[in-house]
Order: C-alpha cells, then structure tokens, then sequence
C-alpha cells in the first residue's frame, strides 16, 4: 500500500460513524414526536420542555463522542500510514 492509498477498512468505519450518528438523531426525533403526543404544552419551562432538552443535550454529547472517537481513529490510522515502513532482512 502506498502512502497516498487509504485502507478500505478506515471508509467502512467512517460510514459506521455516520451512520450511528443518524440512528442516533433518528432516536431523538421519534423520542421527541412521543413526548410532544403525550406531554401538553402547557409553558416553556413545563415538563416537556425539560424532556425534550435533556434528550437534545443527551444527543449532542453522544454525536460529539462518536466524532471524537472518528477523529481518534483517523489520527491513529494516519500516523500508521505515514510511518515509514522497514524492511526487514531474511
């Protein structure tokens, strides 16, 4: 592999990411839709409110692991390809 190759393994670990990262959002609208059918609005600082911001809040902090995570990866795998490699003798 030559320096400027990307494994095929580091593209499938980035489409995993994203997709987490959007069955997590995905979670969250469905988890919002049932709050707003069951909770009644009934003022900004109500129940519902307090909910549906803890689940956003809850969803910010798992998309900012998982793309810390990704940008972990992709440090470690960079520096792994750009090492040069030794040949060793037989």
């Amino acid at each position: 592999m030559t320096r400027t190759e990307q494994p095929v393994s580091v593209d499938r670990m980035m489409d995993s990411v994203r997709d987490a990262e959007d069955s997590g959002l995905e979670a969250v609208r469905k988890f919002v839709d049932t709050v707003n059918g069951i909770f009644p609005d009934l003022s900004e600082d109500g129940p519902r409110r307090k909910i549906i911001d803890s689940a956003f809040k809850m969803t910010e902090e798992l998309v900012a692991a998982s793309t810390n995570f990704a940008e972990k990866i992709m440090k470690a795998l960079t520096e792994e390809v750009d090492q040069p490699k030794t040949e060793t003798s037989a």
